[in-house]
Parts: structure tokens; sequence; C-alpha cells
């Protein structure tokens, strides 16, 4: 019932034309504001999408490392317990540690990472390697695969039909530190570069992945000693569930991660700006807000005659407040819907045609992604529903406390 009143004084002709043209202001307000609320959110789901999925492309869903200390020890029978739980589908060794890479007069610090064959199924670097091969050799012959950019900053070259680069890595030895001659702490072993990948700088400008019998041979590891192990889960096992057990499985000694935790910052980012894009488009809300208050109460003064018949008829101070705020919420929906419609369809258009493009060309993609997520549909909508509501309650109060007598 308090729905049709509000219909009726929505549609209706208003003896003052301002009247309805604040009415239609608010929705295109809201609709511009829903609208964009949910283009921009759904821009930024896509980047964060593809953000993701390229860390998901070099982190392994879990990975355990020492508690303390830069190196751990794992067991036969404990890499074999490990490999027989359920929610374990691959697990990779690891023998990793800062490095100096020379190629002739070039050089270049990085991470270097230690890997056996298992790596390949524990995490997607052989799949973003684009020049050359994901060959990490052998003990005796060991091969690199490269960032780009520690390619371009040591000028390496992986072609072997014009003679691949042999390079040159210096590694600190495990618990060898002289003072009085300090290069007896490192070792120098050769290796040939066979790859190299690129997924974002980060990883591109830091890592480099060679043999980690290699690595530990030059380190001085002993046999059962490693810097961490990558565990790759199988599809329908939970990471929080498989985390606790593999936490209970190996002890305090070791500290097990999943993905997320392995880059607190990078995801905590992520939340953080998406809830301050949220909380600066709410703005738009708040204009349409204003122009709310002002149609309604004009609407009020306009409808004193009605709201006394009303009165006379047996309707109650609430009875009029609902009809009111019915009003607020029906200016309110409109909106929400035409916002909500609008942004579907050029999110349609974008992911069908790609019309809005990136520009530079040096990312990834070349246009902006889009990824429509449930959640903020109905965080939006309920968002511009209770804001009409709070910006109906002043008008619909002071018409619900009005005593008007007919004449």
């Amino acid at each position: 019932m308090y729905l049709t009143f509000a219909w009726r004084y929505f549609k209706a002709k208003k003896s003052a034309n301002a009247i309805n043209m604040i009415a239609w202001v608010t929705v295109g307000v809201i609709t511009f504001a829903i609208a964009c609320q949910i283009l921009v959110l759904s821009v930024f789901n896509g980047f964060e999408g593809l953000v993701k999925s390229l860390y998901n492309s070099f982190y392994s869903d879990i990975k355990v490392t020492p508690a303390k200390g830069k190196t751990f020890t794992l067991t036969p029978q404990q890499l074999i317990s490990l490999k027989n739980q359920a929610g374990v589908s691959a697990i990779s060794l690891i023998a990793e540690d800062k490095a100096l890479l020379q190629n002739e007069g070039r050089r270049a610090i990085v991470y270097l990472k230690g890997v056996d064959s298992n790596y390949t199924s524990v995490t997607g670097v052989a799949a973003k390697t684009y020049q050359g091969t994901f060959n990490i050799g052998t003990a005796a012959d060991p091969g690199l695969i490269v960032g780009a950019g520690i390619q371009d900053a040591a000028a390496i070259n992986v072609n072997a039909a014009f003679q691949a680069s042999v390079l040159t890595l210096i590694l600190p030895k495990k618990g060898k530190v002289s003072i009085n001659d300090p290069t007896q702490s490192l070792s120098e072993g050769l290796v040939t570069a066979t790859g190299v990948f690129t997924i974002q700088s980060d990883f591109d400008n830091k890592y480099a992945i060679t043999n980690i019998d290699f690595v530990k041979q030059q380190m001085g590891f002993k046999e059962n000693e490693f810097s961490a192990a990558e565990i790759k889960l199988t599809d329908n096992a939970s990471l929080e569930a498989e985390q606790l057990l593999l936490a209970k499985l190996l002890g305090s000694a070791y500290k097990v991660q999943t993905k997320y935790e392995q880059n607190t910052s990078l995801y905590t980012t992520m939340k953080f700006e998406k809830w301050f894009i949220y909380a600066v488009l709410t703005l738009i809300l708040f204009i349409a807000a204003f122009n709310m208050v002002s149609a309604l109460t004009m609407l009020v003064l306009e409808k004193q005659k009605d709201i006394s018949v009303l009165q006379s008829m047996g309707a109650d101070k609430t009875m009029i407040l609902k009809i009111f705020l019915s009003e607020g919420l029906l200016l309110g929906s409109i909106g929400a819907v035409a916002g909500i419609l609008l942004s579907l369809l050029i999110c349609f258009l974008q992911l069908k045609f790609k019309v809005v493009k990136l520009q530079g060309g040096s990312f990834l993609i070349d246009y902006f992604p889009v990824k429509l997520q449930l959640t903020d549909f109905l965080l939006v909508s309920l968002t511009a529903i209770v804001i009409a509501f709070f910006a109906s309650w002043f008008p619909a109060r002071k018409a619900a406390g009005q005593l008007i007598e007919l004449r």
C-alpha cells in the first residue's frame, strides 16, 4: 500500500516543475553513482585477478620454511609423510640464497633458487618461460633460468645457436666466515643459461632458478638439508585446512605458510585499495542524498492537502511516515536498478569488444580487464538503499508531524 502511494506521487505531475526536476536529478545521480561504483570495482577485480594469477604462477600453494635460521632438515620419513597427505599433489625441495651472477664484465645480484624436477608441477614458472627452455640441468652441468630483468642487466644469451652464455655464480658457503680471507667464505661455479621467464617486474628483476644439487654442493648443505619445501595441493583441497594439518605434522620447528601469507603485504594492500575506492565513490551517493532531501521536502509541502485527507480517514503518523519513506526508497531503488543495468551493459561491451584500451602497451594486456562479482552488486545496492532511507527520514518525519486541517 505504501509503495502504491509512493509510485503515484512519483508519477504524478507536480504543481512546481522544480520538484519533478529534482526527483529525476536524484534518480540520475544515484544511477551514475551506482554505475561508477560497479564499473570501477569490476575493473579493480579484473586487475586484482590478473595480479593474483601472475603471483600464483610463481608462489606455491604452501611453503614450508624453518621457524629459525635459514635451513632445516627434512628426513626421508618426513617427506614420505608429507607426500601421503590426501590434499598434497606434489612437493618440490628448495635450496635458496642471494648470489652474485657474472657474465664477463656484467654483474647482477640475484636471489637464486635451487629446485628439483618437481618444481614445474608445483609452480607455473615453466609456463612463463618465453626464451629457451626451463632446463635446470644436473649438479655437474647446471642450467640457469633467469628473469627478463636479470637477462637485460647481465646481457645473457640463451640461444644455443649463438652459443648460450656461460655464467659464473658466486654463493656464500654455509657457516663459513673468514675474516682474514673473505673469499674463503664464498664458492664459485659455472652454469649455462637455458631460459628466460617473465611474470612481473618483482620476479623478473630478482630471481634466477637452477639445479638444487648444484646449489647444495656450492653452499655446503648436508644431504637432507634444505631452505624450503614448496607444496602443490589438489584441486579440491582446502588451503587453510591443509596448512593446519601440515603444521601439526611437522611441528613447531617449521613455519607453514599459504600463498597469501607469503605475500601478506600485497593482498592486504589490494583489500585496502578496494575498500578505499568503495568509500570514495560512496560520496557521490551522499550528494544524491542532498537532492533527495530537497525533492521530498518540497513534495511534503505540496502534498499537505493529501496528508490532511489521509489523517481525516484515520491515517496515523506511522502510516504517513512510511508513505514518504517509501517514496525515498523508491527513488533510491529506481536509481540503483538503472545503475546496475547501465554498468552491466558497459561491462558486457568491454568483455565482448575490449572497447576501452590501456595506453602505453607495456602491460601484459592492452585493455581494461573486467570481472563482475555478485558481492559488489549486493554491497553497492544495499549502500544506495541505506543512504536513501536516511535521506528520506527527515522529510518523512516532517510530513508525519504535520497537523493540517481541511478547509
